[in-house]
């Protein structure tokens, strides 16, 4: 069983599918590791690294001869894939709704793309979610990009010249970045209030010291979807919350949007009015920014400002932080693939609940469900 870890070639992406770690976990349950030269290095991992953990280290022609998985972050473009072997396993982030003409090239190809972002929600696939994983680490780094460019202090201050008062930040969507968004925020000091459409959240934000801010006594709240992602709401709660985030942007001087919609653009939660609202000097973070933006003039990849308002949209924030990432992320795809690994056969053999689940095509196939129902 050769597992292959290819060097990431999309714009920007920093992050890395394997670590000395992994590699080492691989080669300990009998498979011979190959690791394109260069592959570590955005992620400050150097290609002894990986030769001295076992792995060979050549070119991606070299990886992937004979390889019977590929190993990536994000999906790579499928003419790059030239000698693949057909059957062979992808196991990366591969964007199956923004990407589909990809997802159809690797059906031609022949190969089992596996979608790591398709992972389902369930208690035995937490260690392999690869969305909690790098979420986690995007809503830390929101919070830190926020005080970045805020030009005031993050806690409160009391100095013989006088007192200087806390920051305000809001939260706007409480998943795992959002969770981490307000623990980090807490921990610098800030005030921190954090809204979201899943009435469950509410006690969550309230754990780490923050206050909820939520529409009560609104029927036809529907924010509560499968698998644990916000779905749309009815039109009369998105009234109320509308009026009610209105009054509380307006005193925030920090704002961090998480919200995100699988398989759909992300849902506008700020106006272009609402921004008016704000003092200037204020920041909002769009995490969103690249499935359309949260945020209102918000742009994939700038700071931008509109009223006097710093709007951040970068890209790909899990790779700001990439040696992090990458050593979650790795360990995502080995708690994956051994879980599944049969030792008779010396190989993984997925079950029908996650393997359906992840597998997008098979046998020259687009076989997923999501896709084809899309």
């Amino acid at each position: 069983m050769k597992i292959a870890v290819l060097r990431e070639t999309a714009a920007g992406e920093r992050r890395v599918a394997a670590t000395p770690e992994t590699v080492k976990k691989f080669i300990g349950l009998g498979a011979t590791m190959a690791v394109e030269s260069g592959a570590g290095a955005t992620a400050s991992i150097a290609d002894d690294a990986y030769a001295a953990a076992g792995a060979s280290v050549g070119t991606r022609a070299d990886v992937l001869a004979d390889a019977d998985i590929v190993l990536g972050v994000a999906g790579p473009d499928p003419a790059s894939l030239a000698g693949i072997k057909p059957g062979a396993w992808l196991a990366a982030g591969l964007n199956p709704f923004g990407e589909r003409a990809r997802v159809d090239a690797y059906a031609t190809l022949g190969i089992e793309a596996l979608a790591m972002e398709f992972m389902p929600r369930i208690t035995r696939a937490q260690s392999m979610d690869i969305l909690s994983s790098q979420s986690n680490l995007s809503g830390y780094k929101a919070v830190l990009d926020a005080a970045g460019e805020y030009g005031r202090a993050f806690p409160m201050m009391i100095t013989a010249a006088g007192t200087v008062s806390a920051a305000k930040v809001f939260v706007m969507g409480v998943g795992v970045a959002g969770l981490q968004a307000i623990a980090t925020a807490r921990r610098l000091g800030a005030q921190v209030s954090a809204t979201d459409v899943r009435s469950a959240t509410k006690e969550q934000i309230q754990s780490l010291g923050a206050k909820p801010i939520f529409v009560e006594n609104v029927a036809g709240i529907e924010g509560e979807g499968s698998g644990g992602y916000a779905t749309e709401m009815s039109d009369e709660y998105k009234a109320a919350q509308a009026a009610l985030v209105s009054s509380h942007i307006a005193k925030q001087d920090i704002v961090i949007t998480t919200a995100l919609i699988p398989g759909r653009p992300a849902p506008r939660l700020i106006t272009d009015a609402q921004i008016a609202t704000m003092r200037p000097g204020s920041v909002i973070v769009d995490l969103a920014v690249e499935a359309g933006g949260n945020v209102e003039g918000a742009v994939a990849g700038e700071v931008v400002e509109r009223h006097g308002v710093k709007i951040v949209g970068h890209r790909n924030v899990p790779s700001r932080l990439a040696a992090d990432t990458s050593a979650l992320f790795s360990r995502n795809l080995f708690n994956f693939l051994s879980a599944f690994w049969d030792k008779d056969t010396g190989k993984p053999v997925l079950d029908e609940e996650i393997g359906d689940a992840v597998r997008l095509t098979q046998g020259g196939q687009v076989v997923n469900p999501r896709l084809l129902s899309a």
